[in-house]
């Protein structure tokens, strides 16, 4: 989901608008040596560029699952009719997909009738929504009983509602975070500057960078990717005359394209703070309405659009690399062109994504938080919980990143 192109970067001008040729820069992927590059610490979000120098030193997290609550806000009101079973399910310790396999089985219905938004961590205590289409409303004799779960994982159904639409990915608006951090170590000693800083994040927002799980364990889905872009395309393959519908090569890599596209975002952002331009807005610029999906350019940032950045109206975006990265302009695209150029590891990437035609997206570089809120729990230094709520497709670890200096778990 990011960048841009370019051509020689020497001879790229702040206003120049055309795509770079990243082919030119590059011997063929084959010849590629993902061994050069570590791609652990490439991958490791703890690293990037805050703002300002987060006010606590180290604390941990998910101590406890409940240390990590998710609870995902989706208003809908049902209509009480339909064959699809919308179930509120709390559950600890078990993933999503896994979760739905078991609803599926018990229903006896197959995978594919059973829906959800959002995948939820595993390791934490969430709620979220699941619909199973029961074909005519026939529910099992049995209650839903998980029996393949151990004595650390629970499944509790908190409600459940008759409705004639499925529940699709991405359906749900927020997800709502209650955050326990332990062992803190502050770094002026001082709980009050603690608090100025989250009462801060709370009006200007953070950068939008991606969390660690979209890059695997080590940065696996990077190495995943890399091969994957090694590989000869579907289009230059021989193709049977006659087959059966299968998925498409891009639904199958999703993985790994998404986790490529993050990286090169999360490196255009971190220029971005350095710049200190993530949260103002640069000539050129492609700028996101909050909210919303809405985009609109700007050849210029005069006093208006100022404005409106300064009071969280709009938001800077970045490119989620991809073919046709033609909305950028001027200085905003010579810095995500050069971000990308200057680097071997995001070339490659850049270059696979276009080769599969992935075509470009932007994301907001700010993530604006929603209802925050902070208590010292027992009036105890060591001890803080956070509650707040952000859009679908960010991440907490990106409000944690801008607090905590080290994060363990």
């Amino acid at each position: 989901m990011n960048s841009q192109d370019q051509d020689n970067p020497n001879e790229m001008t702040a206003t120049s608008t055309s795509e770079p040729d990243l082919n030119s820069q590059s011997s063929n992927n084959e010849q590629f040596d993902i061994t050069s590059f570590d791609l652990e610490a490439a991958t490791d979000t703890a690293q990037l560029p805050q703002p300002t120098l987060p006010p606590l030193k180290q604390a941990t997290y998910k101590t406890h699952n409940t240390d990590f609550v998710v609870n995902e806000i989706l208003p809908l009101e049902f209509t009480g009719e339909g064959e699809h079973l919308w179930l509120h399910i709390e559950k600890s310790g078990v993933n999503t997909a896994y979760l739905a396999k078991l609803l599926s089985e018990w229903a006896e219905i197959p995978l594919r009738d059973v829906g959800y938004s959002g995948l939820k961590d595993r390791h934490a205590l969430t709620t979220q929504w699941f619909s199973l289409r029961i074909p005519k409303k026939q529910l099992p004799e049995s209650e839903f009983a998980p029996v393949d779960i151990s004595d650390n994982e629970s499944v509790t159904i908190l409600a459940q509602h008759w409705h004639n639409k499925k529940l699709n990915r991405g359906t749900h608006r927020a997800n709502q975070f209650i955050i326990t951090l332990r062992d803190i170590e502050l770094e002026n000693d001082d709980k009050s500057s603690v608090e100025q800083h989250l009462q801060n994040i709370s009006t200007t927002g953070v950068p939008n960078y991606f969390g660690p799980q979209r890059f695997g364990w080590n940065g696996n889905n990077i190495r995943e990717a890399l091969a994957l872009f090694a590989r000869p395309t579907p289009e230059s393959r021989p193709q049977p005359k006659k087959s059966k519908r299968k998925k498409s090569p891009r639904e199958q890599n999703s993985m790994e394209l998404s986790a490529a596209r993050s990286l090169i975002f999360n490196e255009i952002l971190a220029a971005r703070v350095r710049d200190i331009s993530w949260n103002t807005g640069l000539a050129g610029e492609v700028f996101n309405l909050d909210g919303s999906g809405s985009i609109f350019t700007s050849e210029a940032i005069d006093d208006t659009l100022r404005a409106r950045v300064a009071s969280g109206d709009i938001h800077p975006t970045g490119v989620l690399w991809g073919m046709a990265n033609d909305k950028v302009s001027a200085v905003a695209a010579q810095i995500e062109n050069d971000v990308v150029q200057n680097s071997d590891l995001l070339t490659q990437l850049a270059i696979g994504l276009e080769k599969r035609d992935v075509k470009a997206q932007r994301r907001a570089l700010r993530l604006p938080i929603e209802e925050m809120s902070w208590r010292w729990q027992n009036n105890d230094e060591q001890t803080l919980v956070l509650n707040f709520t952000l859009t679908t497709g960010s991440f907490a670890t990106s409000v944690l990143g801008s607090l905590v200096q080290k994060l363990s778990t």
